[in-house]
């Protein structure tokens, strides 16, 4: 029994000492406090994170170097040409206010308001915009135009260098087709008679109308018995090249001129002044705005040159001789047969009209065309009848050249 408490003794002892020994020579292991492990966790996926976050920061700024290079001009011009487009909108839709010729004839305005407002002027010569000039084609009539299928043929495929307009009774309602260049081209009208101011009413309403189309530069008067003698290139070219207005406009010494003359007329207008010529004219956009405003000689025909004087004939002469005779050719361009004698002229039927009828147009006729002489000196004719259409259809290819 001693023995094994003796044994028991040694082998605590040995136990101790061999613990001892290895505390001695290796401290004991101690786990990594879990704090820091959080810690250099945090940091290894930081650095993943900033490591992706410079990649792609790379790659950015790449593209936005070229961005950078390719931007101040492309989305800068995108931009400045929208601007432009939109400025240059808004400025055509105020000029169109002005510029454009009203769709609808038909208005309310009374001669006064007419007048005035067709009498407005601009002030600069050069247009700010693309303008074609156009010639006005007025028509002055008692009611139908029974020459309108030859003028739908004359006009055929030269739209935007012409425009129509009709003056008739106002009790007559016209029902041209869509088709036809006259078709909702009357204007407001009134009753026009024969030799009285009401006539050259007429005729100034007419060109006060045609003043509203700012494109509308030259000014042809005409009746529904006239017809044109030449195609519209030629009938174009010869008005639009010409430097004067065909207006006649001469002193006639006998009783059918000066003596229809009234002293009264004087100081306004005096006996040397006094001129005839031709009902049927063609004038220039700045003589057709004489016409319209005038309120100085316009009392004096009106009151002095009565039935008898036939005013017509006086009133547009005699007044832009006084004002701007360097202008006129002293002559109409519509030829008129007056050989027959009378107060009107020869009327022209379907018997009438063959080939050998258009030759007198050139027979022997000399006129000054910007002075220089020629035979080409009539556009157009007068007067044909009703009759008359048919064999003009028929020959109007080979004789008229349309």
């Amino acid at each position: 029994m001693q023995y094994s408490k003796l044994m028991a003794s040694l082998e605590e002892g040995n136990n101790d000492c061999g613990h001892a020994a290895l505390r001695s020579t290796a401290p004991p292991f101690k786990p990594m406090p879990l704090r820091i492990l959080q810690i250099l966790l945090m940091f290894l996926l930081a650095g993943i994170v900033f490591s992706i976050i410079c990649m792609y920061a790379l790659k950015f700024f790449a593209l936005d170097r070229h961005y950078i290079s390719l931007a101040p001009t492309t989305i800068h011009a995108c931009f400045h040409e929208s601007k432009k487009t939109e400025n240059k909108s808004k400025r055509l839709e105020i000029m169109e206010t002005w510029i454009r010729p009203p769709s609808n004839l038909a208005h309310p305005l009374n001669d006064t308001e007419l007048f005035w407002r067709a009498t407005f002027v601009p002030q600069i010569k050069a247009y700010p915009f693309e303008r074609v000039p156009k010639i006005a084609f007025m028509f002055l009539a008692k009611g139908p135009l029974p020459l309108a299928p030859l003028w739908d043929r004359f006009f055929k495929g030269h739209e935007g260098r012409y425009s129509v307009y009709v003056h008739s009774h106002p009790a007559y309602h016209p029902k041209f087709p869509p088709s036809s260049v006259f078709y909702k081209r009357q204007i407001p009208s009134q009753v026009a008679e024969w030799g009285q101011m009401s006539m050259c009413d007429a005729e100034r309403r007419l060109l006060a109308n045609a003043l509203f189309d700012i494109s509308n530069e030259w000014f042809v008067l005409l009746s529904e018995a006239c017809i044109p003698l030449h195609n519209f290139s030629v009938a174009y070219q010869y008005i639009s090249r010409s430097k004067h207005s065909f207006m006649g406009s001469y002193d006639e010494p006998g009783p059918y001129g000066r003596g229809r003359y009234d002293e009264r007329m004087v100081p306004e207008v005096t006996l040397a002044q006094w001129r005839k010529g031709s009902q049927w004219f063609e004038v220039n956009r700045a003589l057709a705005v004489r016409i319209v405003e005038d309120i100085v000689y316009y009392p004096k025909f009106k009151d002095f040159c009565k039935p008898g004087c036939y005013v017509d004939e006086h009133y547009f002469p005699t007044m832009l001789t006084i004002h701007a005779p360097h202008l006129l050719a002293n002559r109409s361009l519509t030829w008129t047969d007056w050989s027959r004698g009378g107060a009107h002229p020869a009327t022209f039927g379907k018997s009438d009209i063959n080939e050998k009828f258009f030759e007198k147009f050139l027979d022997g006729e000399r006129c000054l065309d910007n002075n220089q002489e020629t035979t080409d000196c009539f556009i157009f004719a007068r007067k044909f009848a009703p009759s008359a259409l048919d064999p003009l259809l028929e020959l109007s290819s080979k004789v008229l050249g349309f």
